[in-house]
């Protein structure tokens, strides 16, 4: 199998099991795991550079320090959405959390119409419609707009829409908005500490150990999904993401027995029709744009 398969199976599936291991520190309120996440990812990312000597991801920074300005804006969307989605778990609302991440390859499709003027064909509108609609569905449904979901997928949505037109890797560019975050992230943990309320050191030795992982568990699938992204194309990659919301799906309905109603089945099969739509026209148009190819 193509190593960059395996790369890509394993990000997400580690990506897919990361609700299990928030809900072992639930005891932890999710503001101190997003600062410990924050704390630790950027020293796990910054032995990685040092360990690599990956320094020159980092020229065009020297070249035009305005750069920082965008990764300040990722920094704190990365933020947000953490803080959202390990809220979500630990809060019993990871089936709506994995719904986020449904439908966000819809977002990102929308938002490159919005800001990037892309041009949808037929069948990717088909797809965002009925997905707008299951959303509506659930909405109507419950008295309530899937808010949660709508969060998640719009914070990363607009993440990823800066990213795709940064300067920098993925990994100098998660080192620098890491970097920028780090400090209120400490600050905070630093005013739990002298305020006896941070759980670091205070709670179980299994407790404080998790914390201090948190970082390997959000850096290590970002090396693997970056060592993905530069071994097999973006279609396949688009496939395999589907595996982490299909995993905390799974997790929350199997092993911590959320709700899941036959309200929410059928606002969750639209959605995953119209995904289901999307992948398939995405497939037969790369084909048929590979077969002009070789024609030519």
């Amino acid at each position: 199998m193509n190593k960059g398969i395996l790369y890509g199976i394993g990000c997400y599936t580690l990506w897919g099991f990361l609700p299990i291991y928030w809900k072992m520190i639930q005891s932890v309120p999710s503001l101190e795991i997003v600062g410990h996440r924050t704390l630790w990812s950027f020293a796990f990312v910054m032995v990685y550079v040092i360990a690599t000597k990956a320094w020159s991801g980092f020229r065009p920074v020297r070249d035009n320090p305005k750069i920082l300005l965008v990764y300040i804006a990722t920094g704190v969307l990365m933020s947000g959405n953490w803080l959202i989605y390990i809220w979500a778990v630990n809060s019993g609302h990871i089936i709506e959390s994995s719904l986020g991440y449904f439908i966000n390859p819809l977002v990102n499709v929308l938002l490159g119409v919005i800001f990037l003027r892309e041009r949808l064909r037929l069948w990717q509108w088909i797809s965002v419609g009925l997905a707008t609609a299951g959303v509506l569905y659930l909405t109507v449904s419950y008295g309530a707009l899937p808010w949660i979901a709508l969060s998640l997928a719009f914070s990363f949505g607009f993440y990823g829409l800066i990213k795709k037109t940064a300067a920098l890797e993925s990994i100098p560019g998660f080192t620098i908005e890491t970097g920028f975050i780090v400090l209120p992230a400490l600050a905070w943990l630093l005013f739990l500490e002298f305020s006896r309320r941070g759980a670091f050191g205070h709670g179980s030795v299994q407790t404080t150990l998790l914390m201090v992982l948190a970082g390997v568990a959000t850096g290590l699938p970002l090396l693997w999904f970056g060592a993905a992204a530069r071994r097999i194309h973006l279609s396949t990659l688009g496939f395999l993401q589907y595996i982490a919301p299909t995993f905390q799906f799974l997790i929350g309905v199997l092993i911590y027995g959320e709700d899941f109603s036959q309200d929410r089945v059928i606002g969750f099969c639209i959605i995953w029709a119209a995904l289901s739509i999307y992948s398939i026209e995405s497939v037969v148009r790369r084909r048929k744009t590979v077969l002009a190819s070789f024609a030519d």
